[in-house]
């Protein structure tokens, strides 16, 4: 059975990146998935107005189809404008496990890391719930569910205990926002007893920043575990642990639907330039390969990647290399 996957071009470097990830498929030609390439962003919506960043085409190809591939959007800022492509399909579809693994790509072993941050992707901080009590007043709501909390909860410790990683890091603030992290507390506790060999070690968001900065090798082979904004913050935070945010690659993953995206944003002022690293694109790709059950396709991409990064030949300017965007992909194909 074909099974039907959406590519969004996105926005600035966007389409770049998706054109020469798509060259990678290609070379890799994976069985029985269809690709369908459209837009959706900041660029669509500027010249077409409307409610939403994502146009009704759009919307309903992905509503019939097994799983999409978005490259780096933008998100408007100005007063009234719509929110985000990510927050609007993370909530459309009940995306609730955002997915960002930080691993080293490199030849030496002895300074190598690895980590998954989880981040619960559909309420918290971005629930988008909140009102202008008057000129100089403004309120946000911090929704946080005992469900959304479980669910997350049992994902960590199973993406734990599928790796035999033997600790799960729970970062809050429960000394101060005590209602809604007590809760996302009370459900790790609950949901660890059904995983009686992996351990609890828990940090307060302020010490977590500082810890991953200064005793990275603390988090190594274990889940980091959080609410939508904290773990947005440390996850961005992580990447810098292995040289670039342009490696991090990730995935918002739901029951019956999943989303693969590169953690960076568009890079506009790089856009047509031929610069950007395609690394994050190109494995979130290959994820959602082997998400849509093609394993061998996505993990031959995953090790001509690596390849290529441990090498240190072919790479771009933020691996301190000089190569271009598509000189850099061609060196990846070389490996297929």
């Amino acid at each position: 059975m074909t099974k039907k996957a959406i590519v969004i071009r996105g926005d600035g470097t966007g389409p770049e990146l998706i054109s020469c990830t798509m060259r990678i498929i290609d070379a890799v030609s994976p069985n029985n998935i269809e690709f369908i390439e459209c837009d959706a962003g900041a660029e669509y919506w500027e010249k077409n107005k409307g409610s939403s960043l994502i146009p009704s085409d759009t919307m309903d190809l992905l509503e019939n189809s097994d799983a999409c591939l978005k490259g780096p959007t933008v998100t408007p800022t100005i007063p009234g404008s719509p929110r985000s492509v990510a927050v609007t399909l993370r909530q459309k579809f009940d995306l609730y496990a955002n997915v960002r693994p930080i691993k080293s790509l490199s030849k030496d072993d002895s300074d190598s890391i690895e980590m998954l941050c989880i981040r619960e992707g559909t309420e918290g901080m971005y629930s988008g719930l909140g009102f202008q009590i008057d000129k100089d007043t403004a309120i946000t709501i911090r929704k946080i569910t005992r469900s959304s909390c479980t669910r997350i909860a049992k994902f960590a410790f199973q993406s734990a205990s599928e790796r035999n990683w033997k600790t799960v890091v729970p970062i809050h603030k429960a000394n101060i926002l005590r209602e809604t992290d007590d809760i996302f507390l009370d459900e790790v506790n609950n949901i660890s007893e059904q995983y009686p060999d992996i351990a609890i070690e828990d940090y307060f968001i302020d010490n977590m920043a500082q810890q991953l900065y200064k005793n990275p090798e603390r988090f190594h082979n274990k889940v980091l575990l959080s609410t939508n904004l904290f773990m947005d913050i440390i996850s961005e935070e992580a990447s810098a642990l292995i040289g670039s945010i342009g490696n991090v690659y990730s995935a918002n993953i739901g029951d019956d639907y999943a989303m693969f995206e590169p953690a960076h944003g568009s890079s506009p002022k790089y856009k047509g330039q031929d610069k950007i690293n395609p690394t994050a694109t190109v494995l979130s790709a290959a994820w959602m390969l082997q998400y849509l059950g093609d394993n061998k396709s996505g993990n031959d991409i995953f090790e001509a990647t690596e390849r290529v990064i441990s090498e240190g030949k072919n790479v771009t300017y933020d691996l301190g290399g000089s190569s271009k965007t598509s000189e850099m992909t061609s060196a990846i194909i070389k490996y297929l």
